[in-house]
């Protein structure tokens, strides 16, 4: 059967469809192994804060299960991250479920986003890591 026994709206529909049929699968992404590494040091430096506590969807978490929580995250999403910005945009900025934006509160009280909490951690271990090698 050719397309043109076929009603237009369908015939238009085909062409529509045509490039992402021929395209294949989607790409999948994954972090390089450096930027892995890196993704893996901030998950770590994140569970050794001590003081620090995420707050998600209003309820507080030690930096043990915080980074727990990164960790699942980041375990879900890894073929959607190709950097570790990715990651924080994508596992440590709000809740997948709420929509409502992470917090981590600091000792003394101080109340952050965690977007910016992550993104300054992240500085400083790519710093480490280039003086570390």
């Amino acid at each position: 059967m050719t397309t043109h026994h076929l009603p237009h709206r369908y015939r238009r529909l085909l062409l529509l469809m045509l490039p992402a049929a021929l395209a294949g699968p989607p790409a999948r992404a994954t972090p390089s192994a450096s930027e892995h590494k890196i993704i893996e040091r901030l998950i770590q430096r994140i569970a050794k804060k001590g003081t620090m506590l995420f707050i998600r969807n209003d309820k507080e978490y030690d930096a043990a299960e915080a980074a727990k929580h990164l960790q699942a995250k980041f375990d879900h999403f890894k073929e959607r991250i190709v950097t570790a910005e990715d990651f924080i945009e994508l596992c440590a900025t709000r809740s997948e479920v709420t929509g409502q934006p992470y917090k981590v509160k600091l000792a003394g009280g101080t109340l952050r986003n965690a977007s910016d909490f992550m993104n300054d951690e992240l500085r400083h271990v790519r710093q480490e890591m280039r003086r570390t090698g």
